[in-house]
């Protein structure tokens, strides 16, 4: 179908800021959050050094890693990319200020939402990376995700419809908003489970091997409760197979099953082999991307005649 352009910049938008979340998530993994220790520029440059030599004189060149430097820098490159992004999609989104207000107006609610990521990000450098600030940061990030999905639905909402009687509807929107629900629960659980493991790592200096013994229960509410986020995936299944629902709606649940597998097979992997930062990229961007799948599940059943 043939988007314009509005629509093809809100798409590129949303598909940046899970590029973005990719980006965050491999910079927590590999310890690479202070390589740049200052914001919003990296070793007072706006171009940082590829060698310690190159650092000014006040930075200690021990100090300076030029993998970690360089990754923390694209990633903020990546971050203005996106900001000037959703100052286009806000621009454009005034073709639908008379048609749908409220695609201008979540269009420039995301634009607010990222210029406060813009700060924030400054914050998190400034605390030294504190786990809360981090945590905060990435759930920021989400939102944002969330805001941009749902103005581009908007704007697209006639192309995606299905037909539903009301009985359906009702049914599919509360197994999918439960699961949605659970998501959420799930991924912040999750966040809190991640400052454990950076007390282990940096507080307790305890080696890798260690770090999930020493978590606390919080772990095991959130291993074991993925087990009802994906008994209610089956329930989803079933439902669009009784209520013989679009090919859309059916494909777009068994995506939303395999990512909710993806995340358990990534969730067990972690404790297998003892936080692999690879499987704590994929975790992270994993429910980045089901919560996608699962909004845009919502919102076509919510969208439907």
């Amino acid at each position: 179908m043939k988007l314009n352009l509005y629509q093809k910049t809100a798409v590129t938008t949303v598909i940046a800021t899970i590029v973005l979340i990719f980006i965050g998530g491999l910079v927590r993994a590999v310890g690479a959050g202070l390589g740049c220790p200052d914001w919003p520029q990296c070793f007072g440059m706006w171009i940082p050094p590829t060698s310690a030599a190159d650092l000014p004189a006040q930075y200690d060149a021990e100090l300076f890693n030029p993998v970690h430097t360089w990754l923390e820098y694209i990633n903020r490159l990546v971050g203005v990319l996106i900001g000037f992004l959703i100052i286009l999609t806000f621009i454009f989104s005034f073709k639908y200020r008379k048609k749908d207000p409220v695609i201008t107006i979540f269009s420039g609610l995301a634009l607010i939402l990222v210029l406060f990521q813009g700060w924030l990000g400054g914050q998190v450098v400034r605390s030294g990376l504190s786990a809360g600030m981090i945590t905060i940061h990435m759930i920021v990030a989400m939102i944002i995700l969330a805001v941009l999905l749902y103005a581009s639905f908007r704007a697209m909402s006639t192309r995606l419809t299905t037909t539903l009687s009301g009985d359906t509807r009702r049914v599919l929107l509360w197994v999918s908003g439960g699961i949605l629900f659970l998501t959420l629960a799930q991924m912040i659980l999750g966040t809190q489970v991640r400052e454990e493991v950076d007390v282990a790592k940096n507080v307790l200096e305890l080696p890798r091997e260690l770090w999930i013994d020493n978590l606390s229960w919080l772990y095991e509410i959130h291993r074991s409760f993925s087990w009802v986020v994906v008994a209610l995936s089956g329930v989803l299944i079933y439902y669009n197979r009784k209520f013989n629902v679009s090919k859309r709606l059916s494909r777009l649940g068994w995506v939303i099953v395999g990512l909710i597998m993806l995340q358990m097979v990534a969730g067990i992997g972690l404790e297998w082999f003892d936080m692999a930062g690879a499987l704590q990229v994929i975790h992270l961007v994993g429910v980045a991307v089901l919560i996608c799948a699962e909004l845009l599940y919502i919102l076509i059943v919510s969208f439907s005649r």
